[in-house]
Formats: structure tokens, sequence, C-alpha cells
């Protein structure tokens, strides 16, 4: 009878399996909108058990992993996205006693709710008893992820590089392209180089097969049928940002750079800014890490964009609300009134107020007059 319950068990999870990876993943809505809700370090550890970090002393008794639950269902009831990413430090391995658990729980809003997510690594994930391919392995096979391990046949650094395509408007001229690509990368956790301290970085591998990735999906949209004159706009997201960071100051960026000293960046580049901006696709990328920051800056073309700490188990700062970003893309009419491709792209942020506030939302993108 045990082994009965649990083939069925099995048989119910490939087919959850099955239905996502080949859910068709696209513009579906009337107004030509897709949303992406990104949150950033949950550093969820044991659930109720886990108490809270830089909280108002009214909320130290009762706080715990649970809010940062609480604070994810509301995100999704407010926004309604179509696509939840999360950049990394979804767990705080070294405190948690079972981390497929407490991934199990991180991740239980998305799942329970049937909603398409993604996600990647940060620097804390792996930090109990099981190893960062192991801990990617297990959101891979989560239900309701579009998350893989890595790229089938190619040897690559890290875990969890892939991508995601979103196809146009169904019934329309693009309906059978992507016309908005999002781009997944492991940017490490720390240093393996001796002579080289602090945190990891993408590595040439890596940059090798976003290169090809990025080229690939180009090509595709510029040729048959319904070839396009422009690139379909594409989107970066990982957890440490890139050094590149350090470029903005109060004039030059919108929301918040409190987060004291320098960017938590790796101490060396590796070039990867240059990678993304000769590719020329990428419109915006999008990190966490450094929990006190949730602005966005402009450089060379790319939007780089924080999110901002979301979790109540991750420092934060007395008396600032935890946030999460949106971004949604929108989709422009031809002269003939048809859906086509993406024409802007916004972002905005949500804060876990008694408001759920929404707060400095801009235009990070739109479309020119040549079509870039």
């Amino acid at each position: 009878m045990a082994n009965h319950s649990i083939l069925l068990r099995l048989f119910l999870l490939c087919i959850i399996y099955s239905a996502v990876v080949g859910q068709d993943l696209r513009f579906k809505r009337r107004n030509g909108e897709f949303k992406i809700v990104q949150v950033a370090d949950m550093h969820y550890a044991n659930g109720r058990s886990t108490e809270c970090l830089d909280v108002l002393p009214n909320q130290e008794a009762t706080c715990s992993d649970l809010n940062t639950t609480a604070f994810l269902y509301r995100v999704i009831r407010d926004e309604n996205p179509d696509l939840v990413v999360f950049t990394g430090d979804n767990i705080f391995g070294s405190d948690t006693t079972n981390p497929t658990k407490s991934m199990d729980m991180a991740f239980s809003p998305s799942v329970s709710l049937k909603l398409p997510w993604a996600a990647v690594l940060g620097n804390h994930d792996q930090e109990s008893t099981i190893s960062r391919e192991a801990t990617m392995r297990h959101i891979s096979t989560m239900p309701y992820t579009l998350s893989k391990l890595n790229p089938t046949g190619v040897q690559i650094d890290g875990f969890g590089n892939y991508h995601v395509e979103i196809g146009g408007l169904q019934g329309s001229p693009l309906g059978n392209k992507s016309v908005l690509n999002l781009y997944f990368l492991d940017s490490g956790d720390y240093s393996t180089v001796a002579s080289v301290p602090g945190y990891g970085w993408i590595k040439l591998s890596q940059q090798v097969w976003f290169q090809k990735t990025s080229s690939n999906l180009q090509e595709k949209y510029k040729s048959g049928p319904e070839p396009q004159k422009e690139s379909a706009p594409g989107l970066a997201y990982f957890h440490i940002p890139l050094p590149e960071y350090a470029s903005f100051d109060s004039s030059n960026f919108t929301g918040t750079k409190d987060e004291p000293g320098i960017i938590g960046s790796a101490s060396i580049n590796s070039g990867f800014f240059s990678t993304l901006v000769e590719s020329g696709d990428v419109k915006g990328v999008f990190v966490g890490h450094d929990h006190l920051n949730d602005f966005c800056g402009k450089l060379t073309g790319i939007q780089l964009c924080y999110a901002g700490g979301f979790g109540y188990h991750a420092y934060g700062k007395v008396g600032r609300s935890r946030r999460a970003r949106v971004v949604s893309a929108f989709l422009e009419k031809t002269v003939d009134g048809k859906w086509g491709g993406v024409k802007s792209i916004k972002t905005w942020k949500r804060l876990d107020d008694q408001y759920m506030s929404t707060i400095d939302s801009q235009v990070l993108w739109s479309k020119g007059p040549t079509g870039s």
C-alpha cells in the first residue's frame, strides 16, 4: 500500500512538472502587459521559530519568517504578476536546520497559487547541509518553477544559468516569437581565487553562454516569419551587483542608496557589463545582495537596478519597510491595430507598510523611432 502511495505521488508530481515545462509563458493581458515581481533576499530559515532583524520594538515578539511569507502573498495579491523572480539568498543557509524544507516554505506562495516563478542563487543559499548544486537542483524540480540547473550540453560555471522566452500575444503577428527575453545567471558566492578576496563573479564560460544565447534569440527575432528590424528587449537577473553599480550618486538614480560603505560587488571586474553592452538587447539588470539599496541608474543604455531587501530575517534598517520591485513590459499596437513587440518597460516598488505603498515609478526603456 505504501508503494502505491509513493507511486501516486510521483505520478502527480510528474503531471505538475510537465504542465509547468510546457506552459505557455506569453503576454496574455488585454492591455498588452506582462508583469514580473522581483523578490530579493528573503533569507528564509525555519519559519515561525526564526526571529526578525532590524524591526520596530513592538514587532520583535511576534515577527518571524511568516512575515516574509505574508508579505509575498500580499504583493502577489495586489500586483497579480505573470511571473515571480527570486534573485538569491532565498534562504539563509547557516540558520536553517533543513534547507530543502526551508526552500519549500520560502517559495510556497508561488507554488500554492500555481504561479510561474524562477530563481537564482545568492551567496547564502548553500551555507547549510547541501551543496550549491544540490540547492539549485532542488529548486529546479519544484512545482511551477521555470528554473533550470544549467543549459543542457554546455560546460559552464555555477548553477542556475538559463533563459526564459516570453511570447507575444496569441493570435497576433508576433504570437509565435519571443518578444521579451529573460536571462538568469549564477553570480557565485565567494571568490575561489586565493589572491582575490570577497564575493564571486560571473565567469567567462557564463558570458560566452550568454553571448551565444542572446545572439541566437536576436537572429530568430529578425528572421521570418514576421521578421523584425530590431532585437527583442532582454532583462537579466542575478544576485551580486556588478562593479558598475558604483557609478551612481543621488543625481543620477531613482531610489535609495543607504547601504553603508561600497557596493557589495566582486573586488575584480570580470567584464560582464561590457558583454551586456556589446550584445545590445539587455535593457535592464536586476540584483539583490545590498538590502538597503533599491535604486535604478542608467549606464551606457542599460538600467542597473536593485530590488531592496524583502525578507524579515535579513538585515535591514529599523523603520524602513521591506520591499519588492515590479517590472512591467507593454506591447505596442501596429498601424493596423494589432499587437506587436514590446514598446516600453516600466518599474516601481511595493512597500510592506500599512498601505502597501507604490513608490519610485519610472520608465526603464522605451522603443525609439528607429525601433531601438
